[in-house]
Order: C-alpha cells, then sequence, then structure tokens
C-alpha cells in the first residue's frame, strides 16, 4: 500500500467568505470554477488544468471557528509567467514576499488569502 499522489486540499467558509475565497483563487491565483458533484452542501471545485485541486464548501457561522490552533501554513502551485504573476498581484493590491530556492531553482511568491490561508506560487527560474 503507498499514497499515489496528492489529490485536493479543502477551504470551509460561510458563504460571503466563500464567495470571496472563490473570487480571489480564481482571479488572483488564476485557478477555474469547474464541474464538481451534487453535493447537499454548496461549494465549488477550483480546478489547474484539468485537476480540481481546490475544494471549496460551505460551512454555517456556527461551525466555521477561525483561531490560531492549527498547524495548516500554505499550499503551493507550480506556475509559470512569473513576472506576470507579481505585476497581477501588485496591481491586486495583494502583498507578497519573494523567496529563492537555489537547490530546487525556484522562485517563490508567498502571500495570503482573504481567510489568512497561505498560498505559494513556484516559478522556474529563468
Amino acid at each position: 500500500m503507498k499514497i499515489l499522489e496528492f489529490d485536493h486540499y479543502n477551504l470551509s467558509a460561510p458563504r460571503e467568505l466563500l464567495e470571496s475565497l472563490r473570487l480571489f483563487y480564481t482571479e488572483t491565483v488564476g485557478l477555474t470554477v469547474g464541474y464538481r458533484p451534487p453535493f447537499q452542501k454548496f461549494g465549488y471545485w477550483l480546478y489547474a488544468g484539468d485537476r480540481p485541486v481546490l475544494h471549496l464548501s460551505e460551512s454555517s457561522q456556527d461551525d466555521f471557528v477561525p483561531s490560531g490552533l492549527t498547524s495548516f501554513n500554505h499550499a503551493a502551485f507550480n506556475c509559470s509567467g512569473l513576472h506576470e504573476f507579481e505585476q497581477r498581484l501588485s496591481k491586486l493590491g495583494v502583498k507578497f514576499t519573494t523567496a529563492r530556492s537555489p537547490e530546487l531553482k525556484r522562485i517563490q511568491l508567498f502571500f495570503d488569502d482573504p481567510a489568512g490561508n497561505g498560498v505559494e506560487l513556484n516559478f522556474p527560474e529563468e
């Protein structure tokens, strides 16, 4: 038995925050809304290419209790078009930091989504 690959991650939030997350991940990060089976709870599946990598699901305000009691730090995406992403983030007013990973020959952009979850975008060094 072995793990074959990472499939997706899920963010759960009340409807208003869920809509903010959907807009952020589509307009800022570049994921696209795609097919989602008809689950009982409202939500979205956001795709990178043909893979639904981020699931957004509605929770009630009572179910949603933001706290600092989590070990989640960030989700990372492999990307292309570093300069276009930097321009997009700046234009949208998204504060980000840049780092280099010399052994992996990557440039990384780090920022937070509207719920405070970390996002990492990885680009090959040019």
